[in-house]
């Protein structure tokens, strides 16, 4: 099979019903910030929180009536688990899926309400993999692969497909890549449709594994942890490549402190929820204004299920980042009334304090001072200042604990 534009409209006729046809909106808060127009089609809202029900879908219909009595394996901690869990259960289908050892209990217990079976195995996605593998070919059994599949390509197509329908006058379409599933599907359906749109792919820092294979680089992905999940992809698929390899335009790769901040911008500008892969697309239009300067630019929001922890102190951590919420430490005189001095400056400059650490024994000083640490939420950087120099001119000294780009010590 070589997946063409007619493939995926059948898909999407299949699909109907199956799952949701999420919106393509307009966002005119995201087009102001990143000066280029902005169209999310949000896959966050699909049924499941991401794209991958439909990739599983097309899958797992395919399978004749003996490979649905003996049952499909897949590997996955995270999306991919889900979208082959929903459809497998809805379809009478045993599943059992394979995760990391290390995989966080509220990803088993999802995966598991939706009716699939879970072992963990391995202290790696790679090594659950491989003990999935050994399953499917000692009991015969079909594994569900999350993206090097030409049927879950053309599932995951539809999305490309759904949102040049909606929007057809795109110039640029921007697409996370992990393995690389969802970019080449939707590629293919958007330059079928608009042959002069620009197709982007993004990989976080930590997995550029499909930009290395272009280049012919040795893979040398997977160094370093990432809120981006869902895109965190050692080796890229061997039928998703060559589609990307032809297709694509370029592939951006954003650091972890732009995939945070993107995180935070959904949430806070647009409000939604969106996962860190999911964020990965504005996040490159957010690193390179000028590559999108004046166009119209769809960005797919791959998906919205994010960690509640993560997700708190991604927030919390953007707050610092903006000077918005701050450490001081306050070298004082230990006596009555001096702590209560440094929080009326800081009230009347119209910060707001959220802690205070008052040590006396563990602090290198003079047994008559004390380093207060205040914790303030504040309006911005210059807001800062503003404290620290108030604080100073009453004969304190003041130094910024942090990493905001205020360097204030007095």
């Amino acid at each position: 099979m070589s997946i063409t534009i007619d493939n995926i409209r059948s898909a999407a006729d299949a699909l109907a019903g199956q799952v949701l046809r999420t919106p393509s909106i307009d966002s005119r808060v995201l087009s102001d910030l990143c000066g280029t127009e902005i169209v999310l089609k949000l896959e966050n809202m699909q049924i499941t929180g991401s794209f991958k029900p439909r990739g599983a879908y097309m899958k797992l219909t395919s399978l004749s009536d003996d490979e649905r009595t003996a049952g499909v394996v897949a590997a996955s901690a995270g999306n991919h688990a889900q979208g082959v869990a929903y459809h497998a259960h809805r379809l009478g289908i045993p599943a059992t899926v394979y995760m990391p050892e290390a995989t966080p209990f509220t990803k088993i217990a999802r995966t598991e309400s939706l009716g699939a079976h879970v072992e963990l195995c391995g202290k790696t996605l790679a090594e659950a993999r491989q003990f999935a593998m050994e399953i499917v070919e000692r009991k015969d059994m079909i594994f569900v692969h999350p993206y090097d599949d030409e049927l879950v390509v053309t599932g995951q197509g539809t999305v490309g497909l759904e949102l040049l329908s909606d929007v057809p006058d795109l110039d640029a379409m921007v697409v996370p890549i992990g393995g690389g599933g969802v970019i080449a599907g939707s590629a293919i359906a958007a330059k079928a449709l608009v042959p002069d749109i620009d197709i982007i792919g993004v990989e976080a820092s930590a997995f550029p594994s499909m930009s290395q294979a272009l280049k012919g680089e040795k893979l040398e992905s997977g160094g370093g942890a990432t809120i981006a999940d869902g895109i965190a992809v050692k080796e890229p698929g061997t039928v998703t490549r060559p589609i990307i390899e032809e297709l694509i335009s370029d592939i951006l790769i954003v650091d972890e402190t732009a995939l945070e901040n993107a995180v935070q911008v959904f949430i806070e500008r647009q409000r939604l929820v969106v996962e860190g892969a999911g964020a990965a697309g504005l996040a490159a239009v957010l690193d390179n204004p000028e590559r999108f300067k004046g166009m119209k630019t769809g960005i797919i929001v791959t998906g919205g299920n994010i960690d509640s922890r993560i997700l708190s102190s991604i927030l919390m951590r953007g707050l610092v980042r903006e000077g918005r919420l701050v450490r001081l430490r306050v070298h004082i005189t230990d006596a009555p009334g001096v702590l209560s001095t440094v929080a009326g400056l800081i009230g009347a400059c119209g910060g707001n304090i959220i802690e205070v650490y008052h040590q006396r024994l563990f602090r290198d000083v003079p047994v008559k001072e004390a380093d207060v640490d205040v914790v303030v939420e504040t309006l911005d950087v210059e807001h800062v200042r503003e404290i620290t120099e108030k604080l100073t001119q009453a004969g304190f000294g003041v130094r910024l604990l942090g990493d905001t780009s205020l360097n204030t010590e007095h």
